[in-house]
């Protein structure tokens, strides 16, 4: 039997995981929610904001295809370091 604590927890996870697929963060669930773990446990969320891009594998060098480069051109800047 499931307790409210972790099906909140749940629906919790999978609500931010739905927000990080439309910003388009490239996060996974596990690594969603260790960030949401440090969060809780006290981490200042704007810190790891930061170091998250650091830590983060480099983007692919795929051409952008042009009807999208527009809008993909403002998104790639908030993922630079």
């Amino acid at each position: 039997m499931e307790t409210d604590a972790a099906r909140n927890a749940k629906e919790s996870l999978e609500l931010a995981f739905q927000m990080s697929n439309i910003l388009e963060t490239g996060l996974d669930r596990h690594t969603l929610s260790l960030l949401i773990a440090l969060c809780d446990r006290g981490l200042n969320p704007e810190a790891l904001a930061a170091l998250v891009p650091e830590l983060s594998p480099p983007p692919s060098k795929e051409p952008i295809p042009s009807s999208s480069s527009s809008s993909s051109s403002s998104r790639a800047g908030l993922y630079q370091p």
